[in-house]
């Protein structure tokens, strides 16, 4: 469901909607845990090494954290095995997390 205006905040540069307060105080108290991962970005790219933007009609929650995914096929692939994908692309963030502007 669609946040609402009038439960806004402001996190990481970006402006996150939510549907009541409680939603929006449980983010704000840890951003870590319930924002996306990977700063948005399709954790099935950044395991092949490359920062596609997350689209936040396609989403999967694993180990009870929120993935953004490009397209369907990717969240597809992520779901057949998230266990290596994460393995990969915790591996390849950091280095990809530089090459990204502020």
């Amino acid at each position: 469901m669609a946040g609402q205006p009038g439960f806004e905040a402001s996190e990481a540069g970006a402006i996150w909607r939510f549907r009541n307060e409680g939603n929006r105080a449980f983010f704000l108290a840890h951003p870590e845990i319930y924002g996306p991962q990977f700063g948005g970005y399709d954790p099935t790219d950044v395991a092949r090494g490359v920062a596609v933007a997350g689209n936040p009609r396609f989403w999967l929650v694993a180990g009870q954290r929120l993935y953004l995914f490009g397209r369907t096929a990717s969240r597809d692939a992520f779901a057949a095995d998230p266990a290596r994908m994460l393995r990969e692309a915790r591996q390849r963030w950091p280095g990809l997390q530089e090459t990204l502007a502020p």
